[in-house]
């Protein structure tokens, strides 16, 4: 699972963006300053960091010099700040994208997505002449093309995929995807795995267990790739 570090000081947007960042099917963490952005960047192991420019204690131009300094951690600037000059500062340091506020959500999310695929490394599932893409959440056909499942489906269909051959119960998968909605039901997994099924083009790739649940049959064609 792709992990991102957001580092955004208004806390109203900053809670949104991290509850939908984790809604999407990504690991989050979330920083208010630069200084507590450098101690989590300094963990580890993240795919991207979104990165606010004008923060309490300084410039995220700053930060990110020291991430490049270091990484090749890939970088998206979210920032008021968007005239030509800030965003050549933010290319020059060696930014993916430089997104100007406001900005809609499901630009954002096709702009990580398109940060991610380009750079993170990927498990590959080969599944007749389509290719899942674990990691950037897509679905390649033999013509070139790519299919972006919604976020909850995908995340069905990853969980079906990590646990084989282990079969996975509606239950699991409802406490795990849906754990945060009011009122999820059986039938929304059942409607999730008749739309990849659609998607893979394969009905018997995801093998339904009357009374349990559900479980991904091809484990002898799953394979890792970077």
């Amino acid at each position: 699972m792709s992990r991102i570090l957001l580092v955004e000081d208004d806390r109203s947007l900053g809670s949104t963006l991290v509850e939908r960042i984790r809604k999407e099917g990504y690991e989050a963490e979330w920083a208010t300053t630069l200084e507590d952005a450098g101690r989590a960047f300094e963990k580890g192991g993240w795919d991207v960091v979104i990165l606010d420019v004008g923060l309490p204690d300084g410039s995220g131009f700053d930060l990110a010099r020291r991430i490049k300094s270091v990484s090749s951690t890939p970088i998206m600037f979210m920032t008021a700040l968007s005239s030509a000059a800030n965003r050549l500062e933010g290319f020059e340091i060696g930014a993916d994208e430089f997104i100007p506020k406001p900005f809609h959500l499901k630009e954002l999310f096709l702009r990580i997505r398109h940060v991610l695929d380009q750079h993170a490394p990927r498990r590959l599932v080969k599944l007749g002449g389509k290719t899942i893409d674990l990691d950037a959440m897509a679905i390649l056909h033999e013509d070139g093309s790519r299919e972006y499942p919604q976020s909850r489906d995908f995340q069905v269909l990853r969980m079906l995929i990590d646990a084989a051959p282990r079969v996975v119960t509606r239950d699991e998968i409802l406490d795990r995807v849906w754990g945060e909605d009011r009122y999820p039901t059986p039938r929304a997994v059942d409607n999730a795995v008749v739309r990849l099924r659609q998607s893979l083009g394969d009905p018997g790739a995801i093998r339904s267990v009357r009374g349990i649940g559900y479980q991904w049959s091809l484990v002898e064609e799953s394979a890792d790739a970077v």
